[in-house]
């Protein structure tokens, strides 16, 4: 961990308490200026709203990031909220309900459509409307390479229209007449580290865009590649190299350019993790300490309610431990092994398992990094009634940065039973 970053994270949990997220703006504007540069402006990037939906992050990615993915009337709003216009907003996700489908339509926001029955849904509002809404038809690989951290394609699944059922579909697309096919969204898989696999995985996709295209003399506007570019979760895992998935995939992109049907198609990234991930860091604190039958565990006031990824609840197979740091540390101090547990009345509520960390005591406080994405908002922050963690933003670089409160929710009473009020 870099000083400047231990400095700003020791001066937040000493003024501010914990259990806290922090966010690094720069970190995560310098990602996506990275990514723009690797692709030399190839692809347009937008953001998955779902990985960090804070509102007030939204509005400090607007200027840098074009477009938002959104997956729910919620997620609408907040986009809104940031002051994002409905036509830089797509609208995927497999259980869109009416409600939320009809206020897409009403607003101009371009749907991702993830079934034959969301395309009839629609279809029969344009046509109540009097004008056509702009869709993209989601489609489900029969295919995908190995090395991501969740596969969706190849098998049975909720998120979009099976590689092998679309060519009767194109063939009825009359049958949504007062739809405007604006072209393909593809979404194979989560959290991959290996260039090459990246680049296989682009060429899969590439692959369908030009046959369905071809097939059906289509020339979309628009083709939507879900990204799957994936950050460490330990150490013995190499951050990705956008240089090298950038020389996998742009010879493709170029090559898919030729194809006059697909030559004037805007390519966007879709990411979410690989964009904030990085920069955020949750913080918790010691609160009690024990031994039990020769292990040292030491109790923590953010545990799996406040951080479910970490504690390995969010799809990992094998739980490990997540990067992290004891931030009050002074100098090279020598590691004791501990089990770090958090508030909660369940013993699989485990931040950590014999992980090595600096002389443990109550008060010290420790950092887990890689938590900019699905952090807060995808853990149970309601069980068993805990307070909810604080959010802050960190402005500028150097340990004097600005740091901005934006926590959303907050339970006065919780607060100040817990946190005076801090």
């Amino acid at each position: 961990m870099h000083d400047d970053i231990r400095t700003i994270l020791n001066r937040i949990a000493a003024e501010h308490g914990t259990p806290c997220y922090v966010y690094f703006l720069d970190q995560i504007l310098r990602r996506a200026e990275d990514v723009e540069q690797a692709f030399e402006g190839r692809f347009a990037v937008s953001y998955a709203v779902k990985a960090n939906p804070n509102v007030e992050l939204l509005r400090r990615l607007r200027p840098t990031v074009p477009m938002l993915d959104i997956s729910s009337g919620g997620e609408l709003t907040r986009a809104l909220e940031a002051g994002y216009a409905p036509q830089e907003l797509s609208f995927s996700g497999p259980a869109k309900r009416p409600e939320e489908l009809r206020r897409a339509g009403d607003l101009g926001c371009e749907v991702v459509c993830e079934s034959t029955w969301e395309m009839d849904q629609l279809n029969r509002m344009a046509a109540e409307r009097g004008e056509p809404l702009a869709v993209l038809i989601r489609i489900n690989p029969s295919r995908m390479p190995r090395k991501f951290g969740v596969g969706m394609a190849g098998r049975a699944g909720q998120f979009g229209i099976d590689e092998e059922e679309l060519d009767p579909v194109l063939k009825q697309l009359e049958r949504w007449r007062h739809l405007r096919l604006r072209g393909f969204h593809v979404y194979s898989g989560t959290n991959c580290l290996v260039p090459e696999a990246i680049g296989e995985n682009f060429a899969i996709l590439i692959e369908l865009f030009h046959r369905f295209c071809t097939a059906h003399s289509l020339r979309p506007e628009k083709l939507i590649f879900g990204s799957g570019f994936g950050i460490p979760y330990d150490g013995a895992e190499k951050p990705l190299c956008l240089d090298e998935v950038a020389a996998a995939v742009c010879p493709q992109i170029d090559a898919m350019k030729n194809n006059p049907l697909l030559s004037s198609a805007q390519c966007v990234l879709e990411m979410g993790r690989f964009l904030v991930g990085p920069a955020g860091y949750f913080l918790t604190s010691v609160v009690n300490e024990k031994r039990s039958r020769g292990m040292e565990i030491r109790m923590c006031d953010g545990g799996m309610n406040a951080h479910l990824g970490a504690c390995g609840l969010m799809g990992s197979v094998i739980r490990r431990n997540w990067p992290m740091w004891k931030v009050n540390a002074v100098g090279n101090q020598p590691t004791r092994e501990y089990w770090l547990v958090g508030p909660l009345c369940t013993t699989i509520d485990t931040l950590a398992y014999q992980v090595q960390l600096p002389k443990l005591h109550r008060g010290d406080a420790i950092a887990i990094g890689s938590s900019g994405a699905y952090g807060l908002t995808a853990s149970p922050t309601r069980f068993i009634s805990h307070p909810e963690p604080r959010e802050y933003l960190v402005l500028g670089n150097g340990g004097g940065g600005e740091i901005v409160d934006i926590s959303e929710t907050r339970s006065p009473l919780m607060q100040e039973a817990f946190c005076d009020g801090a």
